[in-house]
């Protein structure tokens, strides 16, 4: 779990966001900051013994993703996120590879597993991956424990049918996917109770065999 002062932080740096006020709640930040990794400590141990190829031994300030923005190629100049961004990853931070996302701001807190935008060749093998063995898949995200807590992302969508796919493919709308997370809503409150940690200890498990296939899909 973590501190109800935790989230109120967050909240305030989206009212304030300017580097004045942050500079003279430094403080505040630093505790905030700690708090979050203690709480990301707690996970770590459990997403291992869900994922066998996550270490067990990942420090969670590995996995915190920093609060400040690069503003330099944005339109919007605020210097700092309004929230606290956890990337658990099999091979670190800067790779794009299935993995694990924890999105804690108030209001719109998340956790979701997939990959997001994937290079064009690991794009192309997941859509084979799924053209090739659509029964497995779709056992997987229509499972009744699944669904009971994840949804497949429909954000990221082509307009028009990839090529090598006719538009009348009974699974085209999976097909037409550019990224391919599982998405699981939590509400704030949630995370300031003790059972956030067996939560999502039960959403990793859950959601493994998600990572698996897409993780097979692009190995080389």
């Amino acid at each position: 779990m973590i501190k109800s002062d935790t989230l109120s932080f967050i909240t305030d740096v989206a009212q304030n966001n300017n580097r004045e006020w942050f500079a003279e709640n430094k403080v505040r930040y630093e505790t905030a900051k700690a708090d979050v990794l203690a709480f990301v400590d707690q996970l770590i141990p459990n997403l291992a013994a869900a994922d066998p190829e996550f270490s067990v031994d990942t420090q969670a300030k590995k996995c915190l993703l920093r609060i400040y923005r690069d503003v330099r190629f944005s339109k919007n100049k605020d210097p700092y996120k309004n929230n606290y961004g956890i990337y658990f990853a099999v091979k670190g931070k800067g790779v794009n590879e299935p993995g694990y996302y924890l999105h804690i701001q108030p209001g719109g807190c998340f956790f979701a597993a997939g990959v997001w935008m994937p290079e064009a060749a690991h794009l192309k093998k997941i859509r084979e991956e799924i053209d090739y063995n659509t029964s497995e898949f779709l056992d997987i995200i229509n499972a009744k424990k699944f669904k009971d807590l994840f949804k497949l992302s429909k954000e990221d969508t082509l307009k028009n049918a990839p090529k090598g796919y006719e538009t009348d493919h009974p699974h085209i709308d999976l097909l037409k996917l550019k990224s391919f997370i599982a998405t699981f809503p939590i509400k704030d409150e949630e995370f300031l109770k003790p059972g956030i940690v067996n939560k999502l200890k039960t959403a990793f498990e859950v959601v493994y065999p998600f990572i698996v296939f897409l993780r097979n899909a692009v190995a080389e």
